[in-house]
């Protein structure tokens, strides 16, 4: 209790910007917990890349069809189409898997901008702050008072300002790398499975003639 008194203290010396950098706070945590919950839903996860390119380089293409339809995600979804056949993808694989692989990534993609501004705008808002703190801390009447306590005292809490700034944009960039190397991650097994299907697709084209 008495830690979350000194926080709330804490808070309040740090003026009017400590409000906004909450604000941005909130929104961070915010696109984290939204994002977590999509890419849980939208994201197959390398174990199933990783088996159905074995299968499908190993000849099994049933078991490939059954790991993309037993499996989650926007991945494992594309390649159900296409291994299947479905009609949407049987005239032009390729562009198929290609529109629609961008369209997921657009998707995953999606609020991640927001981060990155929020890690650049976070530290400049605590600099904002801290500025306009030593402003009133070295004003004209603090310096008639004759009390130089209250000018270090002031200058103090100014600076918490720019601490603040700086832990919400470690926290931005902290959540805005994760999802960009699990995105980084898609990409790659995307690339993968894609090649192999259009291998696998040639060779049956080459058996059957």
């Amino acid at each position: 209790m008495e830690l979350l008194t000194t926080g709330i203290t804490f808070f309040q010396k740090g003026g009017i910007v400590m409000y906004v950098l909450l604000l941005c706070s909130l929104f961070v945590l915010s696109i984290g917990i939204e994002r977590a919950l999509y890419f849980r839903r939208m994201d197959s996860g390398r174990a199933f890349a990783r088996d159905f390119y074995l299968a499908l380089a190993n000849g099994k293409r049933q078991q490939a069809e059954k790991l993309a339809d037993d499996a989650r995600g926007a991945l494992a979804d594309i390649l159900f189409a296409v291994i299947t056949k479905k009609p949407e993808a049987r005239k032009n694989p390729a562009t198929y898997m290609e529109v629609q692989s961008g369209i997921a990534l657009a998707k995953l993609r999606k609020r991640l901008y927001y981060l990155s501004v929020i890690v650049t705008m976070a530290p400049l808002l605590g600099l904002l702050g801290t500025i306009s703190g030593m402003i009133t801390s070295f004003s004209v009447f603090n310096l008639e008072s004759g009390q130089p306590t209250a000018i270090t005292g002031g200058v103090g809490e100014a600076l918490i300002a720019t601490a603040m700034g700086l832990c919400v944009a470690i926290v931005s960039l902290a959540v805005h790398a994760y999802f960009s190397q699990r995105i980084e991650n898609i990409v790659t097994d995307m690339e993968q499975c894609f090649s192999m299907v259009e291998t696998a697709d040639d060779e049956s084209k080459e058996e059957a003639a």
